[in-house]
């Protein structure tokens, strides 16, 4: 008869949708504080805009201290039917999404373990937000033609949020049986993509306002 312990260890429907060989997976260590200070900072990002954003409500000559020049300023892109898709600020959402976010990381590094669909639901969370963020890119980029540095914040801190949270989810056999090969090979690997987007978007940004780049 297998003991409690040795029963625990070998049964696969554990060890693929808890946490039981969390210490073991690719950035287990890793992903809780990647989750608390990106939920952070994100949630910081998000709760100054919408401070800006109601202060320029109330008065339409404030100047929003995130408003430098006419390609890096908040203002411009604050007015905009972008910024306010469901007819209320889009940092609200932040502010609720990255709340959630760093409440999740805090609660794994006081060692809390999380059901699976509750990995299910932060993974269609984070990615719904990297959708919406590649499409305030885009339009930032080539609709409004300016730039929100408290915007910038928020799609830089999404997309490692969105990466790590999908590898996790992947190696734990959260939507699919776990694919612990890919995800551990990938841990060699796992900062490419992130590089790779961040060269992608800093050429865009480059690209798009070069002429004003070179200006200077």
């Amino acid at each position: 008869m297998l003991s409690t312990s040795s029963a625990h260890s070998t049964d696969p429907a554990v060890s693929v949708t808890g946490d039981t060989a969390g210490d073991a997976a690719p950035f287990a260590r890793s992903l809780p504080w990647l989750l608390l200070l990106g939920g952070l900072i994100g949630l910081v990002a998000a709760f100054v805009l919408t401070v800006e954003k109601f202060a320029l409500a109330a008065d339409t000559t404030y100047i929003p201290s995130c408003s430098l020049n006419t390609v890096v300023n908040c203002g411009s892109v604050m007015g905009t039917a972008q910024a306010s898709v469901f007819g209320f600020p889009n940092s609200l959402l932040g502010i609720a999404g990255f709340a959630v976010v760093a409440a999740t990381g805090a609660g794994l590094l006081a060692g809390a373990r999380f059901a699976r669909w509750y990995w299910l639901g932060l993974q269609v969370g984070v990615t719904a937000a990297v959708a919406f963020v590649h499409w305030l890119i885009v339009q930032s980029l080539y609709e409004i033609g300016a730039l929100c540095p408290y915007c910038m914040v928020v799609w830089a801190v999404t997309t490692p949020v969105f990466w790590y949270v999908t590898l996790r989810n992947l190696h734990h056999g959260v939507f699919t049986p776990p694919v612990a090969e890919a995800a551990v090979a990938a841990r060699g690997n796992h900062l490419l993509p992130i590089l790779a987007w961040i060269l992608g978007v800093s050429g865009l940004v480059a690209h798009r306002f070069w002429a004003y780049w070179s200006f200077f």
